[in-house]
């Protein structure tokens, strides 16, 4: 014979049965960014021959360049998937390195996948910086005297 189930446990079987079948009912989330030229513009570029231009003309702008001048072009896409409230994960990355020489040719092409990612740890650590450590107070009854009328010279 079956019992009756409590308020409390009958309270929790349906929130819990809510929760699940918000939980298979959620579809993951597709969110492409950034550029990736496809391969057969990217297999038209010739090494050593093509100049900045005609990659631009090709493959479109870069996503960025190096920061220290332009001999270095990246085309970068990512792929994330996010489930329900959980963080986005990285599905698919992949970049597109061009690599000029001085004259501006085309020295080289990378590709770099998902494989090549390697997580960075921020630090957190704080910066000492020089100078008085002031309260609140100290920084407000310190601008007192500071200020001059409208029209007078300081020191009159």
């Amino acid at each position: 014979m079956l019992r009756p189930l409590g308020a409390s446990r009958l309270l929790k079987l349906v929130v819990l049965s809510v929760a699940v079948m918000g939980m298979t009912n959620c579809a993951a989330r597709i969110d492409s960014r950034g550029n990736l030229p496809e391969p057969d513009r990217i297999s038209e570029i010739d090494i050593g021959s093509h100049s900045r231009q005609d990659v631009a003309d090709i493959l479109g702008s870069p996503s960025s360049m190096s920061a220290f001048g332009d001999e270095t072009w990246y085309y970068i896409s990512k792929r994330t998937e996010t489930l329900a409230f959980l963080a986005p994960k990285v599905t698919e990355s992949n970049i597109l390195i061009v690599h000029f020489d001085k004259d501006g040719k085309v020295m080289s092409i990378e590709r770099r996948g998902l494989e090549d990612m390697k997580d960075v740890t921020p630090v957190a650590r704080a910066t000492p910086t020089a100078g008085n450590e002031l309260t609140f107070l100290d920084q407000l009854l310190g601008n007192f005297g500071r200020f001059t009328k409208a029209g007078s010279k300081p020191g009159h």
